[in-house]
């Protein structure tokens, strides 16, 4: 904690010193060429490294004192229930450090530069350059009470900025794992149903269906605490996934994928395609006696990553000519799409050009190469 603070007033004095540099050089700057150009005329010709060297003797104090000001900022705070115990305090403080400040610069000056710049009697001369710099060590002190203020609510609010955004985040993530929890037992209950209809009817392969549920499963809960996956590891569960579905429906199932090598690297949300898989099966393949392919579609473009999932089946009518409702998987997709990418999105649903339904996703393309290597 200590170690913690030093620093800390190390890093504060940099900052001010360099600043208070900065100041130093303009001013000598302005200065010199105001000497230059006859705005000075009582004023002994000097070169700008001396008026350099008076600016920074006189102004350097100052960055020391302002460490001890910033202090008394903080301990008697000018704030609406104590400003009138601390006004007086900060007003006295303002007075002695003028007189600290005057006393300490052209006493340097004087020890340095001798006589011909600080003239005998030194006390009169010291309390004339009190009396009439006056204004100027108010001028200072209360800059630098004020800048002190302004940076403390400055990080005060960035501090309030920052625990908000982590807030945000947590909320995000929070509702993000309750969306993802969503799918599990409505997925686990389809496929479950399905292995019972199978048991009575062919045991061989409801065995091989509760196998691949098995690595579905395992695969699911590896990347558990993952909201987003490489789309090589979101296809492999598909895959796992439609291995299930096709023990099912047997060869009324049909699946094509043309998957650009390119988009295998990149990020995609966990289990954003299954539910979308799940809807067109429940919707394309399901209600039809004859075949049915889905078919699923990655590509890169303009920076973005696009997904998409037809079928041929009946399309936003269904089977029996109602129209076509979102079911809690297609709903799930859209509201964690929106909860992870805001509106830098597109998720689009709509009848295929001969038939079925299309569901197209577009999010922006992040490649996960380094992370898939590792792994």
């Amino acid at each position: 904690m200590r170690l913690h603070t030093l620093k800390s007033v190390l890093m504060k004095l940099v900052l001010i010193v360099g600043g208070c540099t900065i100041f130093v050089l303009i001013v000598s700057t302005t200065f010199y060429l105001g000497h230059a150009y006859g705005l000075f005329p009582e004023a002994p010709p000097m070169r700008w490294r001396q008026f350099f060297f008076q600016q920074i003797v006189v102004w350097y104090p100052v960055a020391l004192l302002s460490l001890g000001i910033e202090w008394l900022g903080r301990r008697f705070r000018l704030e609406r229930r104590s400003w009138l115990r601390a006004l007086p305090i900060h007003l006295a403080f303002t007075i002695l450090f003028h007189i600290i400040h005057t006393l300490t610069a052209f006493s340097i000056l004087r020890l340095i530069e001798g006589e011909s710049l600080i003239p005998r009697p030194f006390l009169s001369y010291y309390a004339t350059r009190v009396v009439g710099r006056l204004a100027l060590g108010v001028i200072v002190y209360w800059s630098i009470l004020g800048a002190s203020y302004a940076f403390e609510y400055y990080r005060k609010f960035r501090e309030q900025e920052l625990q908000a955004s982590r807030l945000r985040a947590q909320l995000v993530e929070a509702q993000l794992d309750a969306l993802k929890m969503q799918l599990h037992p409505h997925f686990l209950f389809n496929t479950l149903h399905a292995i019972s209809a199978l048991m009575d009817e062919d045991v061989r392969a409801a065995r091989r269906m509760i196998a691949r549920l098995g690595e579905l499963l395992r695969l699911t809960l590896e990347n558990a605490g993952q909201q987003e996956i490489a789309l090589k590891e979101e296809l492999e569960m598909l895959g796992r996934y439609l291995e299930v579905e096709q023990i099912r429906f047997q060869d009324r199932l049909q699946v094509r994928m043309a998957i650009a090598p390119e988009t295998l690297v990149a990020s995609v949300p966990n289990l954003i395609l299954q539910p979308i898989v799940e809807n067109a099966i429940k919707y394309g393949i399901a209600p039809s006696l004859s075949a049915g392919v889905i078919e699923i579609v990655s590509v890169r473009k303009d920076g973005r990553i696009e997904l998409q999932v037809s079928d041929d089946g009946p399309g936003l009518r269904t089977s029996n000519g109602d129209a076509f409702k979102e079911g809690i998987g297609l709903s799930n997709t859209r509201e964690r799409l929106r909860q992870l990418y805001g509106e830098n999105h597109n998720f689009e649903i709509r009848n295929g050009e001969k038939s079925g339904l299309v569901v197209t996703l577009s999010i922006p393309f992040h490649s996960l190469i380094n992370e898939f290597e590792e792994k």
